[in-house]
């Protein structure tokens, strides 16, 4: 069953089908007014619903507070009495915002700074006390996505520095280089829910547990990525604003704990994976948009698009 408000239902990127047909119910509707019934009979929980990056946050930021954090605090509260067994939701790396000293640990001090960040945070902290063995959650702090899929989103670090060297031969880094960035593919992303469902609570951190999903070795500076995709796509140049103000997301993951409590979901998508995928897909799609940050493929784009064309409010709710 899946549950969505439609914003990027027609976003659909190289798709040999409708990828809800899979669902055997598809609910359209507003996350902010989810219904009790909905949760009826259901065994398990996977909240992804958001206002999914920090433009949009920005762009949106009361808006980013009540589906990120009201909206996902009230779900698990209708989840909890309609006896769902498990919750588990999609967090981020994101809230360690800027670190030094090494990777950061769940442990660590978080350092929010967006507030799509503080959305995660706040979140977190209100799901963690409705944990119990009567409703298992696990918090998935995952590393920033990357990789091709049927709705295809651009605005994304790897993924955007694919589509640069495709369609103008030209990576162009909007910072200066040297932020640092974990990432996961969606692949492992899917790896890493299936996890989570299927977790032991006793031995794999209790019944509420908020864990860094990635892998070490995809800890990379913002110019080395770029450097990965040029090398991967010939003739590619690499254009580095040595100007730009310093990027303050910058952080490094250590995610030795999802290693230990999950070796067998472990991330299996290397970084030149990731990157061919990408390219083959793109190709596939005979994509060459030069303006793809100002396309349907930014999602901040579609929903401006939404508004400006008078089908979504400011507060992104449908006006129809």
């Amino acid at each position: 069953m899946g549950y969505d408000s439609g914003y990027f239902a027609h976003c659909l990127t190289n798709a040999h089908e409708l990828p809800e047909r899979h669902a055997d119910v598809q609910f359209l509707g507003d996350i902010r007014n989810i219904e009790a019934r909905v949760l009826e009979g259901v065994d398990a929980v996977v909240q992804l619903a958001a206002v999914s990056n920090d433009p949009m946050g920005k762009r949106f930021e009361a808006v980013t507070e009540a589906i990120n954090y009201e909206a996902t605090k009230n779900l698990a509260a209708l989840a909890k009495r309609a006896g769902v067994k498990r919750f588990v939701f999609a967090s981020s790396c994101s809230i360690y915002g800027f670190s030094e000293g090494g990777p950061r640990k769940e442990f660590d001090e978080l350092n929010p700074l967006t507030a799509y960040a503080r959305s995660k945070v706040a979140s977190e902290i209100a799901l963690a006390p409705m944990a119990n063995d009567d409703m298992i959650v696990t918090a998935l702090r995952f590393a920033t996505a990357c990789g091709m899929s049927e709705r295809l989103r651009l605005d994304l670090v790897l993924n955007d520095f694919v589509a640069c060297a495709l369609t103008s031969g030209e990576i162009t880094v909007l910072s200066d280089g040297t932020p640092w960035r974990p990432l996961i593919d969606v692949k492992d992303m899917a790896r890493a829910i299936e996890w989570a469902l299927l977790r032991v609570p006793a031995h794999t951190g209790g019944s509420f547990l908020a864990v860094n999903v990635g892998t070490d070795e995809w800890n990379y500076q913002v110019k080395d990525l770029a450097s990965a995709v040029a090398k991967s796509i010939s003739s590619t140049k690499i254009s580095i604003n040595r100007f730009a103000p310093p990027d303050k997301r910058s952080y490094r993951v250590d995610f030795s704990l999802y290693r230990h409590l999950a070796p067998e979901h472990q991330p299996q998508v290397s970084l030149p994976q990731a990157i061919r995928e990408l390219k083959e897909g793109l190709l596939g799609m005979n994509f060459g948009d030069r303006n793809f940050r100002s396309s349907q493929f930014m999602r901040l784009m579609v929903l401006e698009r939404h508004i400006s064309e008078g089908r979504l409010g400011e507060d992104l709710r449908w006006t129809d």
